[in-house]
């Protein structure tokens, strides 16, 4: 799961769970239950808990959480010891928007029957992806020949392939997103679900969700701040040595035009589907026209 804010690679959800920037959350592969995922999702946790274990979010972040691994109809498992059901995670996003844990809540599921997760969800402000229908299974792709097993599903590798050409000043929006994985590539059937989101898809962009720009809300109101005087007489003891140390200089940072306005890296030609069959019969047509049917032995 990741937080919003985070422009990365998709498929560091794969291995733990992760919440990005506000709080960077992140769980070994024993802490990742259904249980804690749970906990963490609706801030029911003990007082103890770390900040860098909680999900800091209020009523105006924009939430992202991916999930993928081996499921069914209405279940995910979680390391093949327990399941989530969509029921208890749609009654976890309710106890979330309740709490006023999320502004806008994206769910992407890349498993077998995806579709189901998503079918029980009733808060407002969410939308779903999923890469399979009810009834169909989610395929892998990219086997590693060293290891034997596949190291990618394919919903999730053409997603992270759509994701790495998006830039923060990316004008991309979330109906691109619905047609990253069509049945060609991933032969499952993707679907996505919108009643729920209060926008319009196509005025929803990727970087409100898959991006690295903070919000910043300014104030002209004035705050008067009272300092103790043992703070004041620390405060002036902490001035007189950086008075007597060398001024500081900050080393030139790469600007942040440059950042924003990068140039998305060229493509890879390939051949479009059916070329090279399109070129071989018209080799065969040209051969025909000129030298007739009576030469075809000299081929064979």
């Amino acid at each position: 799961m990741a937080a919003t804010y985070c422009l990365g690679r998709a498929f560091t959800a794969l291995a733990a769970l992760l919440l990005l920037s506000f709080g960077s959350f992140a769980a070994s592969q024993i802490e990742v239950t259904v249980e804690n995922f749970l906990r963490v999702l609706t801030g029911r946790i003990p007082p103890s808990t770390p900040r860098s274990k909680r999900l800091l979010s209020d009523d105006r972040s924009n939430i992202l959480i991916y999930m993928t691994g081996h499921g069914g109809n209405g279940f995910l498992k979680f390391q093949d010891s327990e399941e989530i059901t969509n029921i208890e995670l749609a009654d976890a996003f309710e106890q979330m928007w309740q709490k006023r844990r999320y502004n806008e809540l994206l769910f992407i599921i890349d498993t077998c029957q995806g579709a189901s997760m998503y079918e029980r969800f009733y808060s407002p402000n969410i939308m779903a992806l999923a890469s399979s229908q009810v009834g169909e299974d989610s395929l892998s792709h990219q086997p590693d020949p060293a290891i034997g097993v596949h190291l990618m599903d394919r919903y999730t590798f053409y997603v992270l392939e759509f994701l790495e050409e998006i830039n923060p000043a990316s004008q991309t929006n979330m109906n691109d997103l619905f047609q990253v994985c069509p049945k060609s590539l991933c032969v499952s059937t993707p679907g996505h679900r919108t009643d729920l989101f209060q926008r319009d898809p196509k005025n929803v962009l990727i970087t409100d969700f898959f991006g690295s720009v903070r919000k910043v809300e300014i104030t002209t109101e004035t705050i008067s701040l009272q300092q103790h005087s043992e703070m004041e007489s620390s405060f002036k003891d902490n001035q007189m040595d950086e008075e007597l140390m060398e001024p500081l200089k900050y080393a030139e940072q790469l600007p942040v035009a440059q950042i924003i306005h990068q140039k998305p890296k060229p493509k890879d030609w390939h051949p479009p589907g059916g070329f090279i069959l399109g070129l071989w019969a018209l080799i065969i047509m040209v051969f025909f026209k000129t030298y007739g049917i009576k030469h075809m032995k000299f081929i064979f």
